[in-house]
């Protein structure tokens, strides 16, 4: 019987890192794992070949018993090269193996290995009978010196190292190879199916909000068209009959335009991908550095005392989504410093970094006396603000100062998708899919992180739940080679019992006259009582100076019914063989029940 050393070092690799799947959150193994997987496999199929080569050699059965051991040293260095080079290793494997049948296990392996990842049927067929062929042929041509000892046995060898050692492993390689080529094709198809399913739900989401704008423009934009259209003309009417109520006028037409302003940039939402809505959907300049300065000027026209510190390059390179964003952070904290503390000193900082692009607004506190503002706020402009960050993959925070003053600090992606967008709870469809001005760009890179995260959620699933099968694979695998070695053991075992030994060939040589009686019964001429019992009475009178006969058993034989051939060697006195006589004597046996009459 082999070894049990392979089966137990194959077992215990089991729970080594390189034979466990994948965690969720770890990093997989890298080059250094493969390459340790790699010293484990080889140290395992070895060990079969060495546990082989033992059973065998244990009984005293090979004319060399050392003679293969060079050549499995020989195979355990082809065998890490069967992913790269795989017909010229295996047809190699299968060469030595014929001559050195310990390397049968090594062969095992590296025939399941080609079989597994060669797609092409044809070519796999092709090599795996090249492979057996081969191995027949070398045991054949290498039966005289290392192997049993003539042609026949080695073909019969062969004959039984071809199966153990290619063909079985081989089909067990195309079996699996199959089924993962398969369940990777049935995946793929799922995930096709559901990025079309994702994709249809997208579409149908992009109609219903292009649907939802054109109502929302046709019913709200119209009447506050008509608003502004009465204001102009009533801005017109009270020039001259009362100039003091014409400024009023002008602030409801203005503010009626700035209504349908920012309905349009709400609309550029929920409108049809490539459209361009509002004005600053159609401008190159939004969130650039003459466009922020722009609004810093703005806000010191109107009485603020604001500072720019612009760090790094500008950003006419960058996405659109990403410098809208930097326009709305700065213009809506400036718009909150206009309402809250008009009087307080405003710092408005811009870094471009390689990847980030952080922006923060800080103000201090207004100067006493200090008259809050009416109206609190409803707090929609900063979630608007962080939703439309976050939206981006980046960070925002904002907060009252320890000395009274108030920040907005944001952080945004340089590029658009550096960053997968965090979840929100409770976010409804359109506030998940949709960033104002993005024009769809937005939508698809959610789209395309949901899905992406969810492949990910999926195979993380997967590998937990195959992690106990893929286990069972590796030991199912062990079990079998150790299977096949024990095969190739047996076989082995057999045609060398089974064949004539070297050191016996030719017939054996006849008794003589002249030979000792210890020559003679070195012969196998050995006395039998019941051939000298037949004898007795009816063998000729014994040559003269004869001191004792031996009647071996091996000299009767029958020669025709009632006749018993015996053959009768007389010793001398000094134990020398003086005569060798045959004669026959006549034979008893039972007649048959239908024979008496």
């Amino acid at each position: 019987m082999p070894s049990p050393l392979p089966v137990s070092i194959l077992v215990s690799v089991l729970r080594t890192a390189p034979f466990r799947r994948p965690v969720p959150g770890r990093p997989s193994a890298g080059p250094s794992g493969r390459a340790v997987r790699a010293s484990v496999e080889t140290v395992g199929v070895v060990l079969a070949g060495l546990g082989v080569w033992v059973a065998v050699a244990g009984l005293e059965l090979l004319p060399h018993p050392y003679a293969p051991v060079p050549a499995l040293a020989f195979g355990a260095a082809l065998f890490p090269l069967r992913r790269r080079f795989p017909a010229t290793v295996l047809l190699a494997l299968a060469a030595l193996t014929g001559p050195a049948f310990c390397v049968g296990p090594v062969t095992a392996a590296t025939a399941y290995t080609v079989a597994r990842r060669t797609v092409v049927a044809r070519r796999r067929a092709r090599l795996l009978a090249a492979a057996a062929a081969l191995l027949v042929v070398a045991a054949a041509v290498a039966a005289p010196w290392p192997g049993p000892g003539q042609v026949p046995y080695g073909l019969a060898l062969g004959l039984i190292l071809a199966p153990t050692a290619v063909i079985v492993p081989g089909l067990v390689g195309t079996a699996h190879g199959q089924q993962r080529r398969l369940v990777r094709a049935l995946r793929e198809r799922g995930d096709a199916a559901e990025r079309a399913r994702r994709l249809a739900d997208s579409e149908a989401r992009i109609h219903e909000r292009s649907r939802i704008a054109a109502e929302m423009h046709d019913l709200v934009g119209h009447r506050l068209s008509l608003i502004s259209l009465h204001a102009g003309g009533l801005e017109l009417a009270l020039e001259r009959a009362d100039p003091e109520l014409r400024g009023e006028a002008l602030l409801v037409r203005r503010t009626t335009r700035d209504a349908m302003r920012e309905l349009r940039q709400a609309l550029g939402v929920l409108g049809p991908l490539g459209r361009d809505t509002g004005p600053e959907a159609l401008t190159d300049a939004t969130g650039t550095r003459a466009d922020v300065e722009a609004l810093v000027a703005e806000s010191r026209d109107g009485g603020i005392a604001v500072r720019l510190d612009w760090t790094g390059p500008d950003l006419d390179a960058r996405p659109a989504p990403v410098r809208r964003a930097v326009h709305r952070l700065v213009r809506e904290s400036l718009t909150n410093v206009h309402r809250y503390a008009s009087a307080a000193h405003v710092t408005v900082t811009v870094v471009h970094g390689g990847a980030t692009v952080r922006v923060t607004v800080r103000n201090g506190a207004p100067p006493p006396p200090h008259v809050p503002a009416a109206d609190g706020g409803t707090g929609r402009g900063l979630t608007g603000l962080r939703e439309r960050v976050e939206l981006l993959g980046g960070t925002f925070d904002a907060g009252p100062l320890p000395t009274g003053g108030f920040r907005v600090d944001a952080v945004v992606p340089a590029e658009i998708g550096d960053a997968p967008a965090p979840g929100r709870p409770g976010a409804g469809p359109l506030e998940a899919d949709g960033l104002p001005g993005t024009h769809g760009t937005a939508t698809e890179d959610a789209h395309d992180v949901e899905h992406a995260d969810g492949g990910e959620d999926a195979k993380d699933a997967e590998d937990a739940g195959h992690a106990g099968a893929g286990a069972a694979h590796v030991l199912t695998l062990a079990l079998g080679l150790l299977a096949l070695s024990v095969l190739m053991a047996l076989g082995t075992a057999f045609v060398h019992a089974t064949a004539p030994r070297k050191d016996s060939a030719g017939p054996r040589p006849l008794p003589r006259v002249g030979m000792t009686y210890d020559d003679v019964a070195g012969l196998g001429v050995l006395d039998n009582a019941a051939v000298r019992a037949a004898a007795t009475g009816h063998e000729p009178p014994r040559p003269a100076g004869t001191a004792g006969c031996t009647y071996p058993f091996n000299g009767g034989t029958e020669s025709r019914p009632g006749a018993l051939r015996v053959a009768r060697y007389c010793f001398d006195a000094t134990r020398r063989l003086i005569a060798i006589d045959r004669f026959t004597v006549p034979s008893v046996r039972d007649a048959a029940p239908w024979e008496t009459p």
